[in-house]
């Protein structure tokens, strides 16, 4: 007998079909592009000039192969309803090879590698391991560019952890050293640089590339009643994937509705394609060139951002490291994140109308705040609101183990952000207006 899957289970295993298809921000393009592809979005370049923008149609643009801003022109004029944006990244924590990156060492053959951005290292650890970017060849005398995902040939590194025996105190002082701890190892000793080139550019002339190591195991289903997504990068292709799933679901909208994937998130933004970069602003001033009128910095006044990136759930081992107050749990709907410091963009007005959304949508929804005791990390949303000067939101879907090799949230609260993210889009104007008394 069939059983009907629930719209909660069934969007949580769309999630893990694209965060497997997504071992890197490259990857997650390619396959966000192919989404809107097949729902009739229309590639437009930075490179060339755009066509007049004509309500109900829908675009997309990408930067650097790894950042992404799809679009609905809405049917009203921009002058009165500004911009709705969702903003998510597309990069994760990870371990990149570096340009010499193959060396020999005690009879085996090993990739060097440097961190990026602030993961959970230990839980790279004693993995299936392989390797997927993006290399550049050169032939003919031109250069061509090409991903690459080797998880297909099965694991071909690992990084093995050091037995007990030879250091007692692992549980207790086991730190990492990024040198000399995480250089992968792939074989013995007599490897050639050009055996591993093969492996995706046989017989190429490679010129250079940008390849991470990655998990071979998939996402799952997880707990008594598969009420957990067990899977990495769910920071944060889990918000990639509700916003991309939030407006290709979207018909017709009365305002232009936008949504932002930004890479380099993880190591501050600093790029020509990451949230402090020009991206955002140089294509809502196209779309304002090619379908606005009046004044571009009162279309910017009046339109809302909500920046979507995961939230720290309570773990019932650790709650102490938590705010007793402010400590969402697993299954309690989307997070609205708070910081005096404005290491988070919210405000109490922007903060209002997220809560309103929610209501609308009828989804439960938790506030999070920082212990005073410990710091807080940022978002895309402290970066974008003053370089562009849209009011912002920071809110995200609750989960577990951040920044580990592999990540844990609910499957409710992922289809719940949808939800809340779906209404914003289809709603119109009124949705994110405060009037003063």
């Amino acid at each position: 007998m069939d059983i009907e899957i629930s719209k909660e289970k069934a969007f949580a295993e769309g999630l893990l079909r694209f965060i497997d298809s997504s071992p890197t921000p490259f990857h997650a393009v390619r396959e966000a592009k192919a989404r809107l592809l097949s729902a009739g979005f229309r590639e437009l370049r930075e490179t060339a000039p755009w066509p007049v923008l004509r309500s109900r149609e829908k675009y997309y643009v990408t930067r650097g192969g790894s950042s992404l801003i799809a679009f609905i022109v809405g049917e009203d004029i921009l002058e009165r309803t500004g911009f709705k944006i969702i903003g998510a990244h597309t990069d994760s924590p990870t371990l990149r090879l570096k340009p010499n990156a193959l060396y020999d060492h005690h009879g085996c053959a090993q990739l060097g590698v440097e961190p990026y951005g602030g993961g959970v290292w230990r839980t790279w650890l004693d993995r299936d391991l392989a390797i997927a970017g993006r290399v550049v060849v050169r032939k003919d005398g031109k250069l061509f560019s090409r991903l690459v995902d080797l998880r297909d040939i099965g694991p071909i590194g690992s990084i093995s952890g050091l037995a007990v025996h030879l250091q007692r105190d692992v549980n207790e002082n086991g730190a990492i050293n990024n040198q000399t701890d995480l250089p992968a190892t792939i074989g013995l000793e007599g490897v050639e640089l050009r055996d591993l080139y093969d492996l995706f550019a046989p017989g190429e002339e490679v010129i250079s590339f940008c390849l991470s190591l990655c998990d071979t195991q998939l996402g799952t289903l997880a707990g008594m009643n598969e009420e957990f997504v067990r899977v990495g990068r769910l920071d944060n292709l889990d918000s990639v994937y509700q916003a991309l799933s939030a407006i290709i679901d979207t018909k017709d909208p009365e305002t232009t509705v936008v949504a932002a994937f930004w890479d380099h998130e993880e190591v501050g933004s600093a790029s020509a394609q990451g949230a402090a970069g020009s991206f955002l602003g140089d294509a809502l001033s196209r779309m304002y060139q090619m379908n606005g009128k009046g004044y571009f910095e009162s279309i910017i006044a009046r339109s809302f951002l909500i920046s979507c990136d995961n939230a720290h759930a309570v773990l019932p081992n650790h709650s102490a490291k938590y705010e007793a107050r402010h400590a969402p749990r697993i299954g309690g709907g989307p997070v609205i994140k708070y910081n005096a410091n404005l290491r988070y963009a919210t405000s109490d007005h922007s903060a209002a109308i997220f809560a309103n959304l929610c209501d609308i949508a009828r989804v439960e929804y938790q506030n999070y705040v920082n212990r005073s005791d410990m710091s807080c990390g940022s978002t895309i949303g402290s970066i974008v609101a003053p370089k562009v000067g849209i009011l912002t939101v920071d809110v995200g879907t609750p989960q577990w183990a951040m920044h580990s090799i592999r990540e844990q949230a609910g499957v409710n609260d992922i289809y719940a952000m949808y939800k809340v993210l779906k209404t914003f889009y289809s709603r119109g104007r009124e949705v994110v207006e405060i009037f003063d008394e």
